[in-house]
Formats: C-alpha cells, structure tokens, sequence
C-alpha cells in the first residue's frame, strides 16, 4: 500500500512538472523537433519519479535499493518508454492536422519508417524480455523457498501464472495501443495524399500536400508538390501557348483577296500550338495581287517568331520597295543578321498576279515551285526558279521570273512541303503525284473547295499518324473576267 502510495505520487509530481515543462521545452522548438523532445519529456519524468520513489521508500522504509529498486526503476523505465512513444506520436499526429501551409520541396533529411518501426519493435521486445525475466527470476526464487508441501506449491504457481498472465497483458495492451496510435497518423498522412491527388485528378492544381514528417510520407509528399508545380507550370505554357496560337492565327490573312477575275483561298495547320509557316496576300496598284507563302525552318516557338519577324519586314517593306526582288533582299539582309549564329533559316515563294497586264511574276527563295495547272490541256506547270533561302546569305540575290498570261480555269497551287511530305503510319510520302491527282479532281470546283479537297486527302491518308510538320497552302483559280477574252502566253 505504502510503496503503490509512493508511485502514484511520484506520478503526480510528474503530471504537476509535465505542463511547464512542455510549454517551455517541446511546443517552443520547431515543429520537426517537437516528436521525439516529446519522448525525451515523458522519458525523464518517468526516470525523476522512479528515482524519487527509490530514494522516498530507502528513507522512510528502508527500501532495498540494489534488489527491488532496480526491479522498480525497470518498471518505470519501460512503462515511460510505452508513454513516451504514444505522446511522440499524439506530438506528430497533432502536427500533422495543425499544418495547412504545405512546403515545397521534400525533408533535406530522411529519418526512415521502416528504422523507426524497427526500432521500436525491438525495444519493446527486449524490454518486455526484461520484465518477464525480472519477474520469473524472481518468482523461480520464491517457488524454491516455499518448501514441498503440495497445497502450498499449487497456490504460488497459480499465483505466478496470474502475475505472468497480467503483466503480458498490459504489456500487450501497451503495444496495442501503440500500433493504434501509429496506425492512426499513417491514416492522416495518407488522407492528406489521396486528398490532394484525388483534385489533382480532376485537374484543380491549387492544393499542395503538407510536408508533416521527414521520412518517407515527408518525401513521397515533397515530391508529390514538385510534381504539382510542374503540372502548373505546363498548364501555363499551355496557356500561353494557346494565346500565342490564337495570336499568331491573328496575324494570318482573315478572308481572302476579292479582285475580278481571281478566287483565292489559303490556310496553315499548324502541328504544334505555333508554328513557323506563314502566307500572306498583298494588294498593289494597278490590280496586283501578291501571295507569300514562306516556311521557317523548324517548327513550334522559334519558327513563329521567326515568321513573325519576315510577316514585319514584308509588311513593312513592300509598301517602300517597288522591286520584289530588292524587298526580299533587303529582308534576307535583316534574317541573317539576327540569325547568323543560330542556323535558322526561312524558306519562301513570292508570287506576283498583275490582272492589268495578265503576267505571272514569281521569286522562289528556296521554297517549292508552285504548281499550275491547266484543266483545258490537262497539263500541270511549274513555276520554278533559282533562289537561296532566307536567312543563311547576308549578300545573296533573288531572281525574279515571268510568265505572259494565263489560261481560263487554271489553278496554281503554293504551298509548304508539310502536306506533299506527309506520312502515313507506314512511313509512305504523301507525294507530289497525290497531289496533283487532287488539283485535277476538283479543278472545276472552286478554290475553298480545292483547298478542302487538299486537306481532307492528306488527313486521310495521315490516319492515326501525327502530324510532322506545318502545313500551309494557298489556291489561286483564274477565272474569265466579264468582257475581257484571256490571252494565252
């Protein structure tokens, strides 16, 4: 009675100590240290009260310190080591539900589950091997004293099984309780994951994962957030890529040219959200309708910026450059500047209809001859030409050639090599032959119509391929302009 008196005591004490002691020593630190100085706390305590209830009882009852003390501080030692665990764990999961600001980037240093867990394990075993031994040491000594009397023997040893079955049994409930508290924060800790997993799922990127712990949830959660940051990232780019696509389709022609005796349709389909093929149509003077039809090499960011800067020059300079071929001039003079280190380069053909005079004008700059053809004599042309590329020869020269006349009906193709170099899931071209099938299919048709003719055949023949590279084509149809006879070359 005296010595259970002592002990509860002693516990008072500790609770009395407890509450300064962890308002000044474990709630202070930073939250990754509160855990394990929270183990510490109980651990202490539990020594100081051991150590008084020794000291109390060896001078008040004259308590054998060497026999039953240690059998006493042992017991108090693992007892604070069960409560210790279980209050580190109460410190973590409270920590775990406090934090709502998630930390990007994964703990610095990882303290393991599995080293903790085994840990723990181990020392729960060698502690309870410990008080089980203590005990059974002790009771074997008292079963060898009691003598042989049968009665007297049958009463201890069911009083020993009793003590054994009892102290397993709290031992036991100790360690179920610690598997529960465990279990408790591993649900926490998982929740938090699925939680924000389960948003991220449903494309909603504003939520993080709180970084608790520094094991291994710590760094699943850490990496967890690098990996929403990238998804937000990307989603910006998408964004900005679309706008940049919205732009860019801004700055291409928005209807076509109507002049008398010309029907005209073009268009870009880009593989990327941007792309470096660009086609434009200018009106001049004197009935004059110019087609540009040019290709940056490359595809993506890069060659739209490059088509964006030759769409300025052109702008720019064929409103102060009578001469064609001095404008692309002056132009490639610019490209190869900016580009000298770079390698880039921007293909062109510059096609120049005069109605007034009926004459064919063209400049190739690298870029494939346009294609005419002639549904009266169903024979196809090539307006083909010499001419480098933009951008590669700061003191290059464009030729310009020509060509008298037209005849009724014709159609004239300019185009980029996306759709003639098209490929199907089998790796087979397109081909230029495809192509003129096509033009000669739908000749009468009129030129939106040629266009989507073209389109469609090219998608088709793709199938489930993707799409390589950019795609730009433009369809001029001559038509008979009212009172005025077409003159053949």
């Amino acid at each position: 009675m005296y010595l259970g008196a002592s002990i509860l005591g002693a516990f008072f004490l500790a609770g009395l100590a407890r509450g300064p002691l962890e308002g000044r020593w474990v709630t202070s630190a930073v939250a990754e240290h509160q855990p394990r100085r929270q183990f510490f706390l109980e651990l202490g305590l539990a020594v100081s009260g051991a150590v008084f209830v020794v000291i109390f009882n060896k001078i008040v009852f004259y308590f054998p310190v060497v026999k039953s003390g240690s059998a006493l501080f042992t017991g108090f030692l693992t007892l604070s080591f069960f409560i210790g665990i279980d209050m580190a764990l109460a410190r973590e999961r409270a920590l775990i539900l406090k934090s709502k600001t998630a930390k990007g980037a994964p703990p610095e240093r990882l303290y393991s589950v599995t080293k903790r867990f085994s840990l723990v394990a181990i020392t729960s075993v060698l502690t309870t091997a410990m008080v089980l031994g203590m005990v059974l040491s002790k009771d074997l000594g008292w079963l060898r004293d009691l003598g042989q009397e049968p009665e007297v023997l049958r009463t201890a040893q069911r009083a020993v099984v009793i003590e054994v079955l009892f102290i397993m049994a709290v031992l036991l409930a100790l360690l179920v309780n610690l598997i529960i508290s465990y279990s408790k924060n591993l649900k926490l800790l998982f929740a938090n994951e699925t939680r924000v997993l389960q948003r991220v799922s449903r494309g909603d990127l504003s939520t993080l994962v709180p970084v608790a712990t520094k094991d291994e949830f710590g760094f699943i959660a850490g990496h967890t957030n690098h990996m929403i940051e990238g998804l937000r990232h990307r989603m910006q780019l998408v964004s900005s890529l679309k706008l940049a696509e919205e732009v860019q389709q801004k700055l291409l022609p928005q209807e076509a040219p109507r002049l008398p005796g010309l029907d005209v349709a073009g268009t870009s389909v880009y593989c990327d959200e941007t792309g470096g093929d660009y086609y434009d149509y200018f009106i001049l003077p004197g009935e004059r309708l110019v087609t540009v039809v040019a290709d940056a090499s490359d595809h993506g960011v890069g060659a739209a910026l490059d088509m964006t800067t030759v769409r300025a020059f052109l702008k720019y300079g064929i409103r102060h450059q009578a001469v064609l071929a001095e404008l692309l001039a002056q132009v490639n003079r610019f490209l190869s500047r900016d580009s000298a280190d770079t390698g880039r380069f921007t293909t062109l053909f510059l096609l120049d209809v005069d109605l007034a005079r009926e004459r064919l004008a063209w400049i190739r700059a690298g870029q494939d001859p346009a294609l005419v053809y002639d549904p009266g004599t169903d024979r196809f042309e090539e307006l083909d030409g010499r001419g480098i590329a933009l951008g590669l020869d700061e003191d290059a020269r464009f030729e310009t050639s020509r060509r008298k006349g037209w005849p009724p009906g014709a159609v004239v193709l300019v185009a980029t090599d996306g759709l003639h170099e098209t490929r199907d899931d089998t790796d087979q071209l397109f081909g230029r032959e495809r192509v003129r099938e096509i033009l000669r299919a739908h000749a009468a048709e009129p030129a939106s119509r040629i266009l989507e003719a073209l389109i469609a055949a090219g998608e088709t023949f793709r199938g489930a391929a993707p799409q390589e590279d950019d795609l730009t084509l433009v369809v001029i149809k001559f038509e008979e302009r009212p009172g005025e006879p077409t003159r053949d070359a």
